[in-house]
């Protein structure tokens, strides 16, 4: 799909409004206006007092009235307005949040709320001039409530850390993650684990020196549970030994693959200081795991369910995702059910996303299109009606239906940083390949961002210069 623009310069977000209705399709923009005789594309238009959209292959057109004192920011919006009427049209498509392209649609309505915004207008200004579905609009609405309670909890001194396990059984069909098969990096692991056992010694050193709170702990990747009982003891002694652990709220591990899942491991984990694990089953139908190449069965995902109550666990979390190739509208409403018929803490619901770096292509997931939302909308009921409510929501590009990611929870056992690293209200000290670290300024509120190697074999090679990064965060904090 080509987009012409033509006396404007607003391609990114023309682009990305495009993308929404012709999904895994490359969108291009062109600067100036299509060819004489040009019959395929959009072409948007600022001139002679309009902001236009044409439709080429119909002819169709929108337009709105372009008036001098118009910022660049309420160009934008209109250009956003008339490419969603006209393509609603063209398409029949009708994305729910209308012309918010964001990643986090709450974090909006939260600032609107700052300055004054409330009741009524608020709900007008999302509905009626950003075309958001009222359905999602009290969705933001409802998350916000909860959101907000946890953010307040952050204070100037409070950071989370996250530790990076970048391996997996098997690689997802889905998955855009840093992760490697154990078959093709377990020669890497002694080595990986040691380095960085030694970044957790170093960025502990750091966190201590500038007086900052652990708050909460995240160990992802990757399946850290891929990892032996030993290996995870390994790391988290360092980690208790490094941090002053009597401030945490929350320490969470990712148990996403229910085959990495022993008793012994879950008891490491909770003797390791470990208060909420999560255990992703992502489907409960045997045919769409085989689909997306999970080598792990559904009794699996409730034998490793049991092992975590076992070992003590009162916080576990289970991640599903709506619209996996091969799967159906009441195949996704069984898993739900059966996972709510354990009384889960917590269930985040992610909308399939296809991303370049993952095996799975659009042409595989096009036919969930269809009833991915419906999937969405029986979560949230099921989800409300068994007492969870959403706390932290985001979006993605390339999520199927333009839909959107949700965490929900019972009072009081929300994921915590699931909240603040979406929300950058603190900073969030990283370790390990691939991991970002996201500081945010106590006093002015500025952030910066230190990466890590992106791979395993990065990391190791050039680990001085991972450790030498790490200074940034002093420099950051002084500044």
């Amino acid at each position: 799909m080509q987009v012409y623009l033509e006396g404007h310069s607003f391609g990114y977000e023309v682009q990305r409004i495009v993308q929404m209705f012709f999904p895994g399709e490359k969108v291009e923009t062109i600067s100036g206006p299509p060819k004489p005789g040009e019959i395929a594309g959009i072409h948007t238009r600022l001139a002679d007092g309009l902001v236009s959209v044409i439709y080429l292959p119909t002819g169709q057109s929108e337009f709105d009235d372009w008036e001098s004192g118009d910022t660049k920011t309420q160009l934008e919006h209109k250009f956003g307005v008339v490419l969603y009427q006209l393509l609603s049209q063209v398409t029949g498509i009708r994305p729910p949040w209308g012309i918010l392209t964001g990643v986090r649609p709450v974090k909006l309505l939260v600032q609107k709320r700052a300055c004054g915004m409330s009741g009524q207008p608020l709900k007008e200004y999302f509905c009626r001039d950003c075309l958001v579905s009222e359905n999602k609009y009290h969705l933001a609405l409802q998350t916000a409530e909860k959101e907000q309670k946890i953010l307040r909890r952050s204070t100037p001194d409070s950071f989370s850390l996250y530790v990076s396990i970048p391996f997996c059984p098997t690689r997802c069909a889905y998955c855009s993650f840093v992760s490697h098969s154990v078959e093709q990096a377990a020669k890497l692991m002694p080595d990986y684990l040691e380095k960085l056992c030694r970044e957790l010694e170093e960025t502990g050193r750091i966190a201590a020196q500038l007086g900052l709170k652990l708050r909460t702990v995240y160990f992802g990747g990757g399946t850290p549970t891929t990892l032996s009982a030993s290996q995870l003891e390994q790391v988290m002694n360092v980690l208790k030994e490094s941090f002053d652990l009597s401030q945490i709220w929350e320490y969470t591990v990712e148990a996403g693959r229910p085959d990495t899942v022993t008793l012994e491991k879950m008891q490491v984990l909770k003797r390791g200081g470990a208060t909420r694990v999560s255990i992703n089953p992502q489907t409960l139908s045997e045919q769409v795991l085989r689909a997306i190449g999970r080598r792990h069965t559904v009794d699996q995902f409730f034998q490793a369910w049991e092992m975590a109550r076992e070992a003590g666990f009162h916080q576990i979390n289970a991640d599903l995702i709506a619209g996996l190739p091969q799967d159906t509208f009441s195949g996704f409403q069984r898993t739900v059910e059966r996972v709510l018929q354990l009384c889960p803490e917590n269930v985040t619901v992610h909308t399939l996303t296809v991303k370049r770096s993952a095996r799975l292509t659009f042409e595989e997931a096009r036919g969930e299109l269809e009833m991915v939302g419906e999937m969405v909308d029986f979560a949230r009921k099921a989800m409300t009606e068994a007492g969870l409510s959403p706390y932290y929501l985001y979006r993605q590009t390339g999520t199927l239906g333009n839909l959107e990611n949700v965490g929900y929870a019972l009072p009081g056992t929300e994921g915590l940083y699931n909240v603040y690293i979406m929300d950058e209200t603190h900073s969030i000290l990283a370790v390990g390949a691939g991991a970002s670290t996201k500081l945010r300024h106590p006093k002015t509120g500025a952030l910066t961002r230190i990466y890590n190697y992106k791979y395993p074999y990065e990391y190791l090679s050039r680990f001085p210069e991972v450790l030498h990064r790490k200074e940034k965060i002093l420099e950051f904090y002084h500044s």
